[in-house]
């Protein structure tokens, strides 16, 4: 957590957002301050959300031998709190990005790079192989090419990313070298072992532990928070996600409703408040999930 914020300030920014959207948001709030107290107590030191303090708050909870319901709304609260703080942590720490002379524009592309993948829910090649191009920013729409199955499709961007790409674009248009809009080494694109790289940098930077090779978090964890986001949201809001599935599966760029489907189970599973609409919105369309989605997806 940066030195401006405590991790009681950090609850209740998280609690007035969840509340701006439509979530009442009561017994979560509790918990979160119950926790907040216990960190204050048990490890007065770090002021901010980490796994040794995450096991002990839950190991306390199974001492005093509460249901799994219980345990689940106790636990639930929490993860999120640490999802928020990656989220706000690592894009500040792209912010604090540094001129570097064997990647002149890696100050400005990472910035970028990371808001685009999570705003826009794209898979990490998606981002990184756009040309100048596929950015219209007068439309505010990406021209995502040859993607996952060779399809091609168009994504609109919110306005606040569309005007952060306009000036990212106003410091690069004109350079007769600029070929990608992210562009890398030697007038090629950023490689997908160099966007992880960066990535970890700057989790390592926001003090979020990693889970070393093959584990989480990963750039593709931004796509994925998007999808259940907009569920969750969706959901907040009263609306019809059985039939805005196919929205959310277009826009992502699924092959298969299943696809997206994984991000309703994925949301029940984080919000058990929301499970019987999950399968109400689900009925017969979307089939059990038997794994998580695959890295492509």
């Amino acid at each position: 957590m940066s030195p401006d914020i405590t991790l009681a300030d950090a609850i209740t920014a998280l609690v007035a957002e969840k509340r701006a959207v439509g979530y009442k948001y009561s017994a979560e709030a509790k918990v979160l301050a119950r926790f907040e107290a216990f960190c204050r107590t048990e490890f007065p030191g770090p002021g901010t959300v980490t796994q040794v303090s995450v096991e002990a708050w839950v190991a306390s909870a199974r001492r005093r031998k509460v249901t799994p319901a219980t345990l689940q709304g106790l636990a639930a609260p929490v993860r999120e709190l640490a999802r928020w703080l990656g989220r706000r942590g690592v894009f500040a720490q792209t912010d604090r990005c540094c001129y570097c002379s064997e990647v002149p524009f890696r100050h400005l592309v990472m910035p970028v790079l990371f808001r685009m993948i999570y705003a826009c829910g794209l898979r990490a090649s998606e981002a990184r192989l756009l040309r100048p191009d596929d950015v219209d920013i007068d439309a505010g729409v990406l021209q995502v090419r040859d993607a996952k199955g060779g399809k091609d499709r168009q994504v609109p961007v919110s306005e606040s990313l569309r005007v952060r790409l306009a000036d990212y674009q106003a410091q690069l248009a004109g350079r007769s070298d600029w070929d990608w809009f992210f562009p890398g080494r030697a007038g090629e694109p950023l490689t997908l072992g160099n966007t992880e790289k960066n990535f970890r940098r700057f989790l390592w930077q926001a003090r979020i532990s990693h889970g070393g090779r093959g584990r989480g978090p990963r750039v593709h964890d931004l796509r994925h928070t998007f999808a259940v986001n907009n569920l969750r949201s969706w959901f907040a809001h009263g609306q019809d996600v059985g039939a805005l599935l196919p929205v959310l599966q277009t826009y992502m760029g699924h092959s298969s409703l299943a696809d997206t489907g994984y991000y309703l189970h994925l949301t029940a599973e984080s919000y058990p408040d929301i499970t019987a609409r999950v399968e109400q919105a689900t009925g017969d369309v979307v089939p059990p999930i038997t794994a998580g989605p695959r890295d492509g997806h």
